[in-house]
C-alpha cells in the first residue's frame, strides 16, 4: 500500500519543523511563572566554608535563593544511581555516594550546582547569583583515570578507597589464559576512547509545576522518555507523593543521544521550588551550563590483547578497561561500561575464549553516562583497533584477517564465549559487498596519486556488531477517534528521529488505512498509563511491534462489530487492506464505518511487546582519507558502509540515522575531546575550544543495505540509530594509521590536525 512499510516515505513532523510549529520546552509559558538559574561551581575540587546569599535575595526581581541546607531542611532526596553492577568475585561491594541536587559541604567537579535563585525574569535570576558569595577553600583535583587509581591519589570520596567504584567482569579467565599459553602471537594495543560532550540542538530544560490543593506535581522536561523520569521520581524523589499525582510531559525534543534519558539535579530542583514558591519555575541551561553539566560519554582506557594461532586464526581476547564516571554516579553510569556493551568484545569473529574486566573510577569531572551506542562503540573501537593491528603484524591484511575470523552465515545462531546468540547475519557479505563499492582493490593507484600531489593517502574498514532493541519493552494504545483518523499511543520519546512517519507506516500497513490518518501521540504520562524511553534503538524493533500488536487488537475486536453491521458469523469475516470483508462474498464495510457504528472507543486496542532477546545489526565501514603533511589537516575522500539491519521500514530514515550516526563518529574520530587541566578546569567548554563536526568536514556517504531478517523481532527488524556512531571511530583511525604507516607513526583518538601535524614530526 502507499506509505506502507519499506516505502521512502518523507517524514510527516518535518512540515511542522520547518515552518516554525515544533513545540520544544522553551516554547512552553505558564501565567505567573518563574525563572530559575543555577550558581555552579568554579572549581573542579573545593570545600564550602560559607555561602552568603544576603545580597542575592535583596538584589531586583529575586523571589529566592536556594541551598543544599535549605534543600535537606526541606527533605530534598539525592538524585539516585539506580546502576548496581554485579562486582567481580574477591573484589569491594560497589559504593554509592550520595548526590544531594545542591552541594553542600563539598563540590566535585566544575560546574557542580551550588545555590538556585529563583527571580521574575531569567536576566535577573542570573544577575542575582552574582551576588552570591561563597568562600571555597580549593582541594587538589584528579581528573585523569589513570591518575585517579595510582598509589596515593587523591581521595575523592571516602567511601571509595582508591577512587574505585567498582570491578566487573564477564567471560573465563581459566579458558582464556589457556588460549594464550598455547598461542603462535599475540598482538596488543593500549587506547584511549576519548571523552564527548553530546551537545543536542536543544539544552536541556525542566519546568516543574505544584498543585497545592492536591500536593501533586507536574514537570515538563525536554528527554527521552516521560515515564522513566516518572519512575525514577516516584520511587526514589517523591516516594511520599501518590504516583497518581505525578505527571511527566515531554513535549518536542532537539537531539539527545542518550544525554536527555535521566533525572537531573535541575529537574528536582524546579519541582521543589515550584513548591515552595505556588508559582511554575523554568529552567534552561545555556550553552556554557551544558558543557558542565549534562553527563558525557565515552573516556576509557583500555589494554587489550589478541591471542593468535600460526593461520592467524583468533584463539582468545582478554581485555582491561579503565571507566570514568565522573565526580558523581549518573542514573544509569555504572553499566554503560559493562552490562551496556557486554559480550560485544567478541564482535563478529569466531573466538572461543574471552574475559574482560572493567574498573569503574570517580574523578573530579563532570558525571559520564550513555552517548549514541553507550557501551558498544566502545567496544567495537577497541576490537576493529585491534583487529586491523593483527592484520599488518600477521602480513594477511584487514579484509583477510576478518574473512578468517568471521562467524559464518550457516553457523547461525551462533552463541559467543561471551553467550549472547546471534541469530542471523552474513558478515562476509557484507564485507565483499562493502569492498567492492569502496573500489578497495583499486586504492594502491589511488594511493600513488595522492602521493604526487603530497598527500597521504590511507584506507581503514571496520566490521560492528551490537545488541540493541531489546529489554525493557515498550507498551502502545491505538484509539480511533470520531473523525476518521486513528491516534497511536506508544511509550517512547522522538528526539528528531521520526518516530511520527515510522510507526505510522507500520500501522497504516496493518490496518491498511492512509498514512495521514494515523497521528503520534508521546511523552504524557497522564495520556498512558506506562511506558518506557528511547534509548538503545528501541523504538521501533520494540515500540514498532507494539503499535503492530495494538493494531491486531483493534481488528479483531472490529469483527464481531463487523459481523453484526453485515449480518454475518463472526467467523466469517475477514479483515484485508482496512475492509472486513464476509469471506466468499462481495459485501464489505471499512474499518472507520465498524468504528462509527460502534463507537470509536470498541475498537480499541492496547498491547505491549517485551523482546526476550536483543537484536544484531552489524554492518562493515570502510573510511578513505587523505592527511596533508605540511598542516595535518585530514580530508574523508570516500567513505562507504554496507549494513544489515533486518526489515527496513523506511530507507529515507534509515539513512538518516545512518548518515548522523557516521558524522558523530567522524566527530569523535578526528576533532571532539574533553580536555581538564589538572586543577579540573574545564578547557574545552565552549565551540571556540570544542570542535563539533560540521558540513565541511563530511563526505557523500555511500550507504547501502542488505537485508537479513531478524529472527528474534516479529518485523524482522533491527535497530540502526547508534550503528552509525559504533562503525566509524575504527575505521577512521585505521584509515588515518594507514595513511600515515609509512611514516612508522600510531595515534589515538581524536587525530585532530594539530595532533597529527606533532605526529608526524615526532615520528610516532
Amino acid at each position: 500500500m502507499q506509505f506502507g512499510i519499506g516505502q521512502p516515505v518523507r517524514r510527516k513532523e518535518d512540515r511542522r519543523f520547518i515552518t516554525g510549529s515544533g513545540r520544544y520546552l522553551d516554547d512552553i509559558a505558564f501565567p505567573g511563572e518563574v525563572f530559575a538559574y543555577v550558581l555552579r561551581s568554579p572549581h573542579g575540587h573545593a570545600a564550602i566554608r560559607s555561602i552568603d546569599v544576603a545580597a542575592a535575595k535583596s538584589a531586583p526581581g529575586v523571589l529566592a535563593v536556594l541551598t543544599g541546607a535549605d534543600a535537606e531542611a526541606d527533605g530534598v532526596r539525592p538524585v539516585p544511581c539506580l546502576a548496581p553492577v554485579a562486582v567481580k568475585p574477591g573484589t569491594p561491594p560497589q559504593n554509592f555516594p550520595r548526590r544531594t541536587v545542591l552541594a553542600t559541604d563539598r563540590v566535585r567537579h566544575v560546574g557542580d550546582a551550588v545555590a538556585l535563585v529563583i527571580a521574575a525574569t531569567r536576566d535577573e535570576a542570573k544577575d542575582a547569583a552574582e551576588r552570591i558569595a561563597v568562600e571555597y577553600a580549593a582541594l587538589p583535583a584528579v581528573v585523569d583515570i589513570r591518575a585517579a587509581v595510582a598509589p596515593g591519589a587523591l581521595q575523592i570520596w571516602p567511601e571509595a578507597p582508591g577512587n574505585v567504584n567498582f570491578v566487573w567482569a564477564d567471560g573465563d579467565r581459566q579458558k582464556t589464559e589457556a588460549a594464550f599459553a598455547k598461542a603462535t602471537r599475540v598482538i596488543g594495543v593500549e587506547l584511549v576512547n576519548n571523552r564527548i560532550v553530546p551537545n543536542s540542538m536543544e539544552p536541556r530544560g525542566a519546568i516543574g509545576v505544584h498543585d497545592p490543593a492536591e500536593g501533586g506535581y507536574t514537570l515538563y522536561a525536554s528527554s527521552q522518555g516521560a515515564h522513566l523520569l516518572k519512575e525514577i521520581l516516584t520511587g526514589a524523589i517523591l516516594p511520599d507523593t501518590d504516583p497518581a499525582k505525578i505527571r511527566i510531559i515531554t513535549p518536542d525534543v532537539g537531539g539527545g543521544f542518550g544525554m536527555k534519558i535521566f533525572v537531573y539535579p535541575e529537574y528536582v530542583m524546579v519541582l521543589w521550588a515550584a513548591r515552595r514558591l505556588g508559582r511554575p519555575v523554568h529552567w534552561i541551561a545555556e550553552r556554557s551550563e551544558g558543557f558542565v553539566s549534562d553527563t558525557q560519554g565515552r573516556d576509557h582506557v583500555t589494554k587489550a590483547e589478541l591471542a593468535l594461532d600460526r593461520d592467524g586464526k583468533f584463539l582468545g581476547i582478554r581485555v582491561a578497561t579503565l571507566a570514568n564516571l565522573g565526580a558523581y554516579l549518573s542514573n544509569f553510569g555504572p553499566i554503560i561500561p559493562t552490562e551496556a556493551g557486554k559480550g560485544m568484545q567478541t564482535g563478529v569473529y569466531a573466538i572461543s575464549a574471552a574475559y574482560v574486566e572493567v574498573t569503574g573510577v570517580f574523578t573530579n569531572t563532570v558525571p559520564v553516562d550513555a552517548y549514541r551506542g553507550a557501551g558498544r562503540p566502545e567496544a567495537a573501537y577497541m576490537l576493529e583497533r585491534l583487529v586491523d593491528r593483527a592484520g599488518r603484524e600477521t602480513g594477511l591484511g584487514a579484509a583477510e584477517i576478518r574473512r578468517r575470523n568471521f562467524i559464518p552465515a550457516a553457523a547461525m545462531p551462533y552463541k559467543t564465549a561471551l553467550g549472547l546468540t546471534y541469530d542471523s547475519g552474513d558478515f562476509a557479505g557484507n564485507l565483499d559487498a562493502a569492498l567492492r563499492a569502496a573500489q578497495w582493490e583499486g586504492f594502491a593507484a589511488r594511493k600513488a596519486e595522492a602521493a604526487r600531489r603530497n598527500r597521504l593517502r590511507g584506507i581503514g574498514l571496520s566490521y560492528y556488531i551490537e545488541v540493541c532493541g531489546g529489554a525493557p519493552g515498550v507498551p502502545a494504545l491505538l484509539r480511533f477517534e470520531s473523525d476518521d483518523t486513528v491516534t497511536l499511543f506508544v511509550g517512547t520519546q522522538s528526539n528528531g528521529q521520526g518516530h511520527e512517519t515510522a510507526y505510522a507506516q507500520i500501522v497504516a500497513e496493518r490496518l491498511g488505512i492512509p498514512f495521514e490518518r494515523i497521528t503520534l501521540r508521546q511523552g504524557d504520562t497522564a495520556a498512558m498509563k506506562s511506558g518506557s524511553f528511547t534509548g538503545g534503538s528501541r523504538s521501533v524493533p520494540v515500540g514498532g511491534v507494539a503499535a503492530r500488536m495494538a493494531a491486531d487488537v483493534a481488528i479483531d475486536k472490529g469483527k464481531p462489530l463487523a459481523a453484526d453491521l453485515l449480518e454475518a458469523a463472526a467467523a466469517d469475516i475477514e479483515f484485508r487492506a482496512g475492509t472486513y470483508v464476509v469471506a466468499g462474498t462481495d459485501r464489505m464495510v471499512d474499518i472507520f464505518a465498524v468504528a462509527r457504528a460502534a463507537g470509536p472507543e470498541k475498537l480499541e486496542g492496547e498491547a505491549a511487546f517485551a523482546p526476550e532477546v536483543a537484536t544484531f545489526p552489524n554492518g562493515c565501514h570502510v573510511c578513505e582519507l587523505e592527511i596533508d603533511p605540511e598542516t595535518g589537516a585530514v580530508a574523508i575522500v570516500n567513505y562507504t558502509v554496507v549494513d544489515d539491519f533486518g526489515e527496513v521500514i523506511n530507507p529515507l530514515l534509515l539513512g538518516g540515522q545512518v548518515h548522523g550516526g557516521i558524522a558523530q563518529g567522524i566527530g569523535q574520530a578526528l576533532l571532539e575531546r574533553v580536555v581538564y587541566d589538572r586543577d579540573g578546569q574545564l578547557l574545552t567548554g565552549s565551540f571556540t575550544d570544542y570542535a563539533m563536526p560540521r558540513a565541511r568536514e563530511m563526505p557523500a556517504f555511500d550507504f547501502r543495505w542488505n537485508v537479513i531478517p531478524c529472527r528474534t523481532n516479529p518485523l524482522g527488524i533491527k535497530g540502526c540509530g547508534e550503528a552509525g556512531a559504533i562503525g566509524a571511530p575504527p575505521a577512521v583511525i585505521n584509515a588515518v594509521i594507514d595513511a600515515l604507516a609509512e611514516r612508522g607513526v600510531d595515534i589515538d583518538m581524536p587525530a585532530t590536525p594539530e595532533r597529527l601535524w606533532r605526529a608526524l614530526r615526532s615520528g610516532g
